[in-house]
């Protein structure tokens, strides 16, 4: 009896401490659940705070901006997109007019020949053309009509000595006549006057970058200017909806471009950038550096838009202002269409303000002003 007391008191401590020992694991098992709670919330608040810092807000304030486009917004057609670059991203962007946006396509006239200018120079770094060749080397009617010395940097400069155009209007009209550049270079080669010496007038107009876009036809043959400025710029920039294709005439390098903000925008930051895009090297720096150099200082002028009034001019670009070592800083493209388009090396951003208006150059004032202010922001004084 006594044998069997013992062994159920010890059944009875031997239960008592397995009790215990559950009771230990459950709160230790707690305890471990807790701290497993605890440490994986410690990613989840360093994750929030990652998040957070990527939606810091914009060091640069352009309300101003804003103001100066809606006080101005009935004088500038009621349709327009501004946008600002810098280092590859777009740091400002207003759309004014529901169905005016970045990516809408606009005819941008004469800013269309900083597009053919940098396709040329893509000629130049292929060693396929250089600036000093005759124009008579490619297209053999400029040796008979007194124009032989005109050469491709002669083209490109706008200083040929080849009068200057008639009306718009009157272009217009008359390009129609036309179905290929072949045709309309060959006729105006044999019919426009040689007016002064290449290189020793600046006469504004669109002969000239027409002629180029033949040089580049019959260097590559069979190519149309269109084919090869998709080839080499548009496509490779992903300027989707730029194109110089038209429904009817020849292709106008000099003003036929449709293009939008975006796109453009897509271009200057490619220039920005060395010339390259994406890895891909599109033009050289030097190609670039050679359409940014001012290419004549005391020339006479015999036509020049109302809105470059006070600028030179480089390689299918205007060169607005320069700094204390004659070097340019501000390069831009404006068109009469509305388009106004520049880089401002010193600062490293690009700007575009393009509107829908068939005659644009009492803007002038307006793109000015917001240029202004875009500098107060960028912060950085420019000699």
């Amino acid at each position: 009896m006594l044998q069997i007391r013992i062994q159920k008191r010890f059944q009875v401590i031997m239960s008592f401490k397995a009790c215990i020992t559950c009771l230990n694991c459950s709160l230790l098992m707690a305890f471990m659940l807790f701290l497993q709670a605890a440490v994986g919330q410690q990613p989840a608040t360093t994750k929030q705070s990652a998040a957070a810092k990527l939606v810091t807000p914009s060091p640069y304030n352009f309300t101003s901006i804003d103001q100066i486009l809606e006080t101005n917004k009935k004088a500038l057609g009621g349709k327009l997109v501004t946008l600002v670059a810098k280092d590859g991203k777009i740091i400002y962007k207003s759309e004014i007019g529901e169905d005016f946006k970045m990516e809408t396509p606009q005819p941008i006239g004469t800013s269309s020949k900083w597009l053919t200018a940098a396709l040329v120079m893509t000629f130049v770094d292929n060693k396929e053309l250089s600036l000093d060749d005759p124009v008579a080397k490619y297209i053999p009617m400029f040796g008979s009509y007194s124009k032989s010395y005109i050469t491709i940097r002669h083209c490109m400069a706008e200083i040929t000595g080849i009068e200057s155009e008639q009306s718009k209007v009157g272009r217009l009209l008359q390009k129609k006549k036309f179905e290929s550049l072949e045709e309309e270079v060959n006729y105006y080669a044999a019919h426009k006057n040689i007016v002064t010496q290449p290189g020793k007038e600046f006469f504004y107009g669109d002969f000239a970058y027409t002629t180029l876009g033949r040089v580049l036809e019959v260097i590559a043959k069979k190519k149309t200017f269109s084919k090869l400025m998709q080839e080499r710029i548009t496509k490779p920039v992903g300027m989707k909806k730029t194109s110089f294709l038209t429904d009817r005439g020849a292709e106008d390098p000099a003003t036929g471009a449709v293009s939008t903000a975006g796109d453009y925008i897509r271009f200057m930051t490619m220039l920005l950038n060395s010339g390259e895009v994406n890895g891909k090297k599109i033009l050289s720096k030097e190609a670039i550096d050679e359409m940014e150099k001012v290419a004549f200082s005391s020339l006479p002028v015999k036509g020049i838009p109302k809105f470059a009034k006070g600028f030179t001019y480089g390689l299918g670009v205007w060169v607005e202002e320069s700094d204390k070592n004659g070097k340019s800083m501000v390069i831009s493209c404006p068109g009469v269409t509305g388009t106004w388009p520049y880089i401002d090396r010193c600062r490293k951003y690009a700007c575009i303000i393009l509107t829908r208006q068939l005659d644009a150059e009492q803007n002038q004032n307006v793109f000015l002003e917001i240029k202004g202010e875009i500098e107060k922001q960028l912060q950085r004084e420019c000699n």
